[in-house]
């Protein structure tokens, strides 16, 4: 089965160190994701042509964000505002899972986005609490328990916190 294991990171230089290990350890940039809250402080969002956003989130190019090269490396990174959460940068996979249907299912939460990407609604709001805090939710997509294992090892050997897995939802 599926899953995909989470974690939270500090900030942006831990979550950095944690994508690299996660490479290193040969996963894929399309099996990872990144989401963090935008404090550069920026309004003016710029369409992306290579996003699937539908009406209701506004997607962004990531010129002047204060993300560093190895979560530039990541599939599909850009900025999002969700409506009622404020803007995010979001890279992988979770990119498209949000500006798509787990979106809509939203009505405006963050929390409510988590929850249609198949998170546990009380893991989802504390994850939630932790983006709008300058935390960043990581997600690793994988396909076997020696992965989710292999996964969770990283996630501890680099301190992350709020460790877990959860059966992925199709978006």
């Amino acid at each position: 089965m599926n899953k995909a294991v989470f974690c939270i990171a500090q900030n942006i230089d831990q979550a950095e160190h944690i994508v690299n290990s996660l490479k290193f350890a040969g996963f894929s940039n399309n099996d990872i994701s990144v989401l963090l809250s935008d404090k550069s402080g920026t309004k003016d969002f710029a369409h992306e042509k290579h996003t699937k956003a539908p009406e209701g989130a506004t997607i962004g190019g990531v010129a002047g964000l204060s993300v560093g090269a190895v979560l530039g490396l990541l599939a599909g990174i850009g900025s999002l505002a969700i409506p009622g959460v404020g803007p995010l940068i979001a890279a992988g996979p979770i990119m498209g899972a949000l500006s798509g249907a787990a979106v809509g299912a939203a009505t405006g939460s963050l929390t409510g986005a988590l929850i249609g990407l198949g998170i546990p609604e009380y893991e989802a709001k504390q994850y939630e609490g932790k983006i709008n805090g300058g935390n960043a939710l990581i997600s690793v997509h994988t396909e076997n328990s020696e992965a989710r294992s292999k996964v969770k090892g990283i996630f501890e050997q680099e301190h992350a916190e709020d460790i877990s897995s959860t059966g992925e939802t199709s978006v």
